[in-house]
């Protein structure tokens, strides 16, 4: 009976929620805006392909009579504006963000349409010759001014977003521990405007009510949601539809580790949303890995007088071996020996339980201590300048390593990941990385290593690496970070 009951008062709140929307349940609230900005571009992009076009016409004459005079400025612009704003249309220049701003593709709609219209011109009239030179100044004007305006019309738009104007009313529901991401994504957005900000606990069953009619009230264009706050309650979505919201549903960062993702459509019909490998694989691994071999190979030929002189200097400063060797944890998890120039005392490793209670490292996953008493004086000279990771350009050579990539961490650190954090043991360790240039051991958190280290994967390329060795040598010089 209980259950009856509620399910009638289910629906009867459904359907006073329909009643309550004003028009049609598909239109948002923010259509005023989106099609503002619509317009003005398809205001600006016809007025600039028609001057494109009159300015090219007035610079070249035709072999026979102008085209101008044939069929006079109306006429001429119509086929011109048609071809070019149906193209811009079909590839959805027009839409929000990214795809408005998408110059390449811009370029190629406005080239496609040029030739098209070369096509046209010669189908409907073959005994008309229009100059060669005619179409090529039109689509350097074109392509001109199209861009130029494009991009004025956005620098505009962010100016006036910039200071508060024209910016979507949204509110975040998210729980205390995941607002801040969801806050800094919004606001790196550069397009809302945080009208409200509840708990997860906004969407439970006694306080959703309460919730929606907020939202009403408020004139809320979009929800901003933490995956947290609604994965066990996805069935919600078609309540937000049904009053003509847009819902956005924001992934923790911490678990996020998919890279680029894209949706498309299977059989026109079912979305699926496809999550690429990382871009460390394939031929992008043997092209690192030959930059790592040649690279290591020249560098160990210029500095060897400087491996000698440490070795020199180690043997003199304290009793024990020249190099340290260190189990790491390296790509899928296998272990291996990594080399240092020795910087500790010879019984560091036996030492390092005596000084857990002194670990710097807010998270416990890393051990870090600025006053390290294990370190010997030569010692603090060579990892104030990180000398003492020289001979892992060995490693590099060994296939162990490469220049670049997330730090190898002992077997001591890698026992107290979350399961999150094996992402990292995807690619090779490197000798160093984003970490390393941000800042070192001032990053006491693991998770702030962590979203360095995904940043590094899910965008790599040679140019990044050489810009990480650079920033290196200026991190190592300037001692930013090491103790």
């Amino acid at each position: 009976m209980t259950t009856a009951k509620t399910t009638h008062q289910d629906f009867a709140q459904n359907l006073q929620d329909i009643r309550r929307i004003p028009g049609i349940a598909e239109l948002r609230r923010g259509i005023v805006f989106c099609w503002l900005r619509r317009i003005s571009l398809l205001v600006t992009d016809i007025t600039l392909i028609g001057l494109a076009w009159l300015l090219a016409e007035s610079l070249c004459m035709s072999t026979t009579q102008p085209l101008l005079s044939i069929y006079g400025i109306t006429v001429t612009l119509i086929p011109v504006l048609c071809i070019s704003i149906s193209i811009f249309a079909a590839r959805n220049l027009y839409n929000a963000g990214e795809p408005r701003r998408d110059y390449l593709g811009l370029i190629k709609a406005q080239s496609l349409s040029v030739i098209l219209l070369l096509l046209v011109s010669y189908s409907y009239n073959p005994n008309q010759f229009i100059s060669r030179s005619h179409f090529l100044l039109y689509w350097v004007f074109s392509l001109m001014f199209v861009c130029f305006g494009r991009f004025a019309l956005d620098a505009g738009l962010n100016r006036v977003r910039g200071s508060g104007t024209m910016r979507y009313p949204v509110m975040v529901i998210a729980s205390p521990e995941h607002r801040a991401d969801v806050l800094n994504v919004i606001h790196e957005e550069g397009r809302y405007r945080v009208a409200s900000l509840l708990d997860a606990s906004a969407l439970d069953r006694y306080k959703r009510d309460y919730t929606f009619q907020k939202l009403q009230s408020m004139g809320i264009v979009e929800v901003f949601v933490a995956w947290d706050a609604i994965r066990n309650r996805m069935f919600l979505g078609q309540r937000f539809q049904s009053l003509g919201l847009t819902l956005r549903v924001i992934p923790d960062r911490n678990n996020y580790s998919f890279g680029n993702a894209k949706m498309h459509m299977l059989n026109d019909e079912v979305p699926c949303i496809t999550f690429f490998p990382p871009a460390v694989a394939g031929i992008s691994f043997w092209t690192k890995r030959l930059f790592d071999i040649c690279f290591a190979l020249g560098f160990i030929l210029l500095a060897s007088p400087i491996y000698l002189a440490i070795a020199i200097a180690i043997y003199i400063d304290s009793p024990g071996p020249i190099f340290y060797k260190q189990t790491r944890i390296g790509l899928h998890g296998q272990p291996f020996q990594v080399w240092k120039f020795r910087s500790m005392v010879t019984n560091a490793d036996k030492l390092q339980a005596q000084l857990e209670q002194q670990n710097q490292n807010k998270d416990g996953v890393l051990f870090k201590m600025k006053d390290d008493p294990r370190i010997t004086r030569f010692g603090h000279f060579i990892r104030q300048y990180s000398l003492d990771e020289l001979p892992q350009i060995f490693n590099v050579l060994l296939g162990e390593m490469s220049l670049v990539g997330p730090r190898p961490l002992p077997l001591r650190d890698v026992e107290k990941f979350r399961q999150h954090y094996f992402i990292r043991q995807d690619v090779l360790p490197g000798i160093t990385g984003m970490w390393q240039v941000s800042g070192r051991s001032d990053i006491d958190n693991f998770d702030d290593v962590l979203k360095l280290d995904l940043d590094y994967i899910q965008h790599w390329s040679l140019l990044l690496d050489l810009k990480i060795l650079f920033k290196t040598f200026s991190a190592v010089l300037q001692k930013s970070g090491a103790y």
